[in-house]
């Protein structure tokens, strides 16, 4: 199995982030400036990946807490272009851990790819005296060179998360991803997959989904969704200054927003009182939680629905993607 995986031809897409990054001191774990380093560099710092069958391609070279839009745009359409090559058996991305969730829904919402896509990171920089960049990079190219593999999903720290479930989940640790309650896919041992989960649902009929890429390749931004936060003494103030913004410059009306609540998505009552004004005003409101597990569990009336099983980011990215077919 390995031989066969070790024959199979990747493509590598480099979007900068702490994998990329350099410190003035090797020591230095934190004190770094992201996306420096190459992608090709990258690659030529991990021994084994000598010999195989790659291909790189530098897409963006950013920090992963300026993701946006416009990148996700040009990411989506060179990821597509080489599923569509027969030869191609998978994409490694490698990204900044800071919004490398968000960015790996995305790809799996609009794609819903039927080979593998392969986002990987690093907490520590390349520069590092222990580099943890050089072991996920391997372990990625490895997921995405099995035949049985498809969907995307995020390799760090050994372990294989679906797109749907990982979330960041620690400021500093190299292990700092986390499944929540579904746990994660599988793990990488020593080169040789361990799945623990089936891979994620497969529902294009190509290798990808072209009437989703057409989708967000025909605009130019995402719908506008807002994302807020309900907690002791919230209030309505900034859901009205939204709402009194747009009255004044109707292009900045917000079409959604997503209301993470406490606890079951409950919310405060003066905050929910503001987002009612928003509802009326024609703005979808979505309720999830803002626990860091399990989900918002239907509990009879409520003004707002909720989205029982996404993290309030990746809410905030299904709300917007839902908006563009409105």
């Amino acid at each position: 199995m390995a031989d066969e995986i070790q024959m199979r031809r990747r493509v590598i897409l480099g979007t900068g982030g702490t994998i990329a990054g350099r410190a003035s001191r090797a020591g230095d774990n934190v004190g770094y400036v992201a996306g420096q380093v190459g992608v090709a560099d990258l690659l030529a710092g991990v021994p084994p990946l000598a010999g195989l069958a790659l291909e790189v391609e530098q897409v963006a070279q950013i920090d992963s807490k300026d993701m946006g839009f416009a990148v996700w745009q040009l990411l989506a359409g060179r990821v597509a272009h080489h599923l569509a090559r027969d030869e191609v058996a998978g994409v490694v991305i490698t990204h900044g851990t800071d919004t490398l969730e968000e960015t790996a829904f995305f790809l799996q919402q609009v794609l819903q790819p039927a080979k593998p896509v392969v986002l990987t990171c690093a907490m520590r920089p390349a520069t590092a005296l222990v580099p943890d960049g050089p072991q996920n990079l391997l372990d990625a190219v490895t997921v995405a060179g099995d035949a049985a593999a498809h969907g995307v999903v995020a390799v760090c720290a050994g372990q294989i998360h679906a797109a749907q479930h990982v979330t960041k989940v620690h400021s500093y640790r190299t292990d700092a991803f986390d499944s929540g309650d579904a746990g994660p896919i599988g793990c990488v041992e020593e080169g040789v997959l361990r799945l623990f989960h089936p891979w994620p649902a497969q529902r294009s009929a190509g290798s990808f989904d072209t009437a989703g890429l057409a989708r967000i390749q025909g605009v130019k931004a995402l719908p506008r969704v807002e994302w807020l936060n309900s907690h002791a003494d919230a209030d309505g103030t900034l859901v009205r200054a939204l709402l009194a913004l747009a009255a004044q410059e109707p292009e900045r009306m917000p079409r959604g927003m997503v209301v993470a609540g406490t606890g079951n998505g409950t919310l405060h009552w003066s905050l929910m009182e503001a987002l009612s004004e928003a509802q009326a005003a024609g703005v979808r409101v979505v309720r999830a939680t803002r626990c860091a597990r399990g989900r918002v569990v239907p509990a009879g009336q409520n003004r707002f629905p909720e989205v029982s099983d996404l993290s309030p980011a990746k809410a905030r990215l299904a709300l917007a993607l839902a908006l563009l077919e409105v």
